[in-house]
């Protein structure tokens, strides 16, 4: 009798296997299909569009300002609109870039020695930048971080690159990379395109 009861219940163990992992397959197809149909909703914009937090994250970059266009940050100038050298509204030229260019002048010269050279090099710099004035305000907020980048790169110069075109134009290159690096590290975005040289004097 035993032996019948044991035959008996092991086909009974089996049925009840086959359901449960039939349930499971079942439930992970359900799962899948629902996740599946969420993932092609999101992907077509219908709903919980991944765009708009891309806009949000893009709102915060100051953007590229076209010639015309009103500049939402920008600085305002310390003299009234029609005084000073121009006498008139700033006018944009018709060839060239499409975007307007804004400068930045550093309020001192910069002063350092060249690397492994008792020769000294001072400069006068000024930046530019097409982006919105928010770069500009950057500048003037992070002058003193920026001095100090500026005056490492400056010792860090072979006093050969002080002398020649090429070198000068490398020296501008790294200076720009320093400006971006300060700004970067402070605000999150750079924004400077080119330093120009005012003044430039070795001794």
């Amino acid at each position: 009798m035993s032996d019948k009861s044991d035959t008996e219940d092991k086909p009974k163990k089996k049925k009840k296997g086959k359901g449960l992992l039939m349930k499971a397959v079942i439930g992970l197809v359900l799962v899948a299909a629902g996740g599946g149909g969420t993932f092609a909703l999101v992907q077509a914009g219908m709903i919980g569009s991944h765009e708009d937090g891309e806009k949000k994250k893009e709102k915060d970059v100051p953007k590229l300002v076209k010639k015309g266009e009103e500049d939402p940050y920008a600085p305002k100038s310390e003299g009234k609109e029609g005084e000073g050298e121009g006498g008139g509204a700033e006018v944009e030229g018709e060839g060239g870039s499409e975007y307007k260019t804004s400068y930045y002048n550093f309020t001192e010269d910069f002063t350092s020695n060249l690397k492994n050279s008792s020769a000294l090099v001072q400069i006068n710099l000024a930046c530019s930048t097409r982006r919105d004035g928010r770069v500009l305000l950057w500048l003037k907020k992070h002058e003193l971080a920026i001095r100090s980048e500026i005056l490492v790169v400056l010792a860090d110069t072979p006093e050969e690159d002080a002398y020649t075109p090429t070198g000068k134009e490398h020296l501008q290159k790294r200076l720009t990379g320093a400006i971006n690096k300060v700004l970067t590290d402070t605000e999150g975005f750079g924004g400077v395109d080119q330093v120009y040289f005012k003044s430039f004097l070795v001794q």
